[in-house]
């Protein structure tokens, strides 16, 4: 994710650089963050517009989407920060048996650890799809197409972060941790699906 007043174009040339972060974790978390910008915006430009009880209910979603967006970004900084960390347990000394189970032991706790940003963002990327589909059905006509990029953006969101998640799975022997992360994974397939349908709701309403 571009850190501070980082620009986006150093973010990504970061991004296409030799280094192990950022890389699909972050890309993922900024899909994600972007949907729920979108959302933002397209509730923003509903405000004023509808009746009294979708007022309400706007309030509600540039509140929520805000806190997506926010927390987007911090997951996308604990993928980074967690890849840092697997490095460096791989480099921990492994010259004695008590040194090699010692390593080997921190490698598996910094892999569960980098794998749980991927699966915390498709359950963001969840919210946002869900949050694009009650606000497809009220929001200013004018905006309707940022709903329908959000959607997709948080499509893209879940279906990378799976992808993560499940290069994750190779490497991890913590049982508990592989079970809650492919529950997780099976979450993301319907996240898509939900995606697709929002953008087929917001297309049909540009031709209505």
């Amino acid at each position: 994710m571009p850190t501070g007043d980082e620009k986006i174009g150093d973010f990504l040339d970061r991004l296409a650089a030799r280094v192990p972060a950022p890389g699909g974790g972050a890309a993922a978390a900024l899909h994600v963050a972007l949907g729920a910008a979108l959302l933002g915006m397209a509730a923003r430009y509903t405000v004023g517009g509808t009746d009294e009880e979708s007022q309400v209910t706007i309030g509600h979603i540039i509140a929520e989407v805000d806190e997506l967006r926010a927390l987007a970004v911090r997951l996308g900084e604990a993928e980074a920060h967690a890849i840092a960390a697997v490095a460096a347990a791989a480099r921990l000394p492994a010259s004695t048996e008590t040194e090699q189970a010692a390593r080997a032991a921190a490698v598996t706790e910094a892999l569960v650890d980098a794998a749980w940003p991927s699966a915390k963002i498709i359950s963001v990327a969840g919210m946002v799809v869900d949050i694009a589909g009650a606000l497809a059905m009220i929001s200013n006509r004018n905006v309707i197409s940022e709903i329908a990029a959000a959607a997709v953006a948080a499509g893209a969101a879940a279906a990378t972060a799976r992808v993560n998640l499940e290069i994750s799975l190779a490497d991890i022997t913590d049982e508990q941790a592989s079970l809650e992360m492919i529950g997780q994974i099976g979450k993301a397939d319907d996240i898509v699906a939900r995606a697709d349908r929002v953008t087929a709701t917001v297309r049909e309403r540009i031709r209505s």
